[in-house]
């Protein structure tokens, strides 16, 4: 009876023990989630409104027109001109879709099984060789976050992508990323790119150009074709192997896109009648500040190509005429008005606009 009595007590000690362990467990879990759900929320607090991209609009280049309609110059802080995805070539998507985010089509902002094999290749070479970022992760990153490597930031920007993913569609977050990606060369979106390192349009780009614009948001100054050709070749050869590993292009296309040669010099436009801009810049600039840089403004002019090359000559021809006789130094400078409107139709302030920005 007493040894009955004993185990009931033990049995009652070990009750209350275990009562106490699981109440104890439970407050360690309760205060572990409580921290947990509070650092979640305060890592998700104050999200940006993801609705901002309806109403996107980057900075973009002005552009300076004759009265012909002819281009005469380009105004920027960052030179970029908006291209709409639907302008852009599938061959062209498919290039960047293939070196940075194979999966883009299949995934929902985030892809789990990238960032395993990115993981996977990165742990067996001992560094990171390959990143687990989506396209929609790296937009998110380039329009919302600041570039910190905080777990913080990550997992904001996860939040994000799946965000803007539920609200658009692929074509057009992909056309997005292209517009905002810089690309070296002081050449922000696609078509500016296409511009600096081709001379032609996105539409016009071949597969061996378009691979190697692909190549470069990566890492634009180590893969320049202008400051390092040989890994330029090497990292665009990269870009289209994987091309061609997921069909998107044929062994002949290949072969011929990775013998293309690479563009020697970027194609900088000087101004065409500069005295001319330089004058309605500052105007221009009084007027609206740096809204004229970053605003995509068109500005046509009152200036005609063809009388400003018949100037322009003029004036070359009367300075090479006059200083045979009167020695160097010689300047002049002409306007020409229509008396009917008070339109300038050409101006010519010096010898050299490049040498000497005095406008006479």
């Amino acid at each position: 009876m007493v040894k009955l009595e004993q185990e009931l007590k033990h049995a009652e000690k070990n009750r209350i023990s275990k009562m106490r362990i699981f109440f104890a467990l439970l407050s360690v879990f309760s205060a572990a989630a409580g921290i947990i759900i509070g650092s979640i929320y305060w890592m998700l607090s104050e999200l940006p409104q993801i609705k901002a991209l309806e109403a996107y609009k980057p900075i973009e280049s002005s552009h300076v027109y004759s009265s012909e309609g002819e281009l005469l110059a380009e105004l920027y802080l960052e030179r970029r001109t908006f291209i709409p995805h639907y302008k852009i070539p599938e061959h062209v998507k498919k290039a960047f879709v293939s070196i940075e985010d194979i999966r883009f089509y299949k995934h929902h902002g985030v892809d789990v099984t990238g960032i395993m094999r990115a993981l996977y290749y990165d742990v067996k070479a001992g560094s990171i060789v390959q990143g687990g970022s989506t396209i929609t992760q790296q937009l998110a990153k380039m329009l919302f976050l600041k570039p910190d490597r905080s777990i913080k930031r990550k997992i904001r920007e996860a939040v994000i992508s799946i965000q803007i993913e539920k609200r658009y569609t692929k074509d057009e977050i992909l056309g997005l990323y292209l517009n905002q990606a810089y690309f070296g060369t002081r050449a922000y979106g696609i078509e500016a790119a296409s511009q600096t390192y081709f001379g032609k349009s996105t539409g016009e780009l071949n597969i061996a150009e378009a691979a190697l614009l692909a190549s470069l948001p990566k890492a634009p100054s180590l893969y320049s074709p202008f400051k390092k050709p040989d890994k330029a070749k090497e990292r665009r050869r990269k870009v289209l192997k994987e091309m061609l590993k997921n069909k998107f292009i044929t062994e002949a296309q290949f072969k011929e896109a990775d013998e293309f040669p690479l563009p020697v010099t970027p194609n900088f436009r000087k101004y065409n009648a500069p005295y001319f801009i330089e004058a309605i810049r500052q105007e221009l600039e009084n007027k609206y500040g740096d809204e004229l840089y970053i605003s995509g403004y068109r500005i046509y002019t009152t200036l005609s190509a063809g009388l400003q090359k018949a100037a322009e000559d003029a004036v070359k021809k009367g300075l090479s005429s006059i200083g045979k006789r009167a020695g160097p130094g010689v300047e002049a400078a002409l306007v020409a008005i229509d008396i009917k409107t008070g339109h300038v139709k050409a101006m010519v302030g010096g010898s050299d606009f490049w040498k000497n920005q005095f406008n006479r």
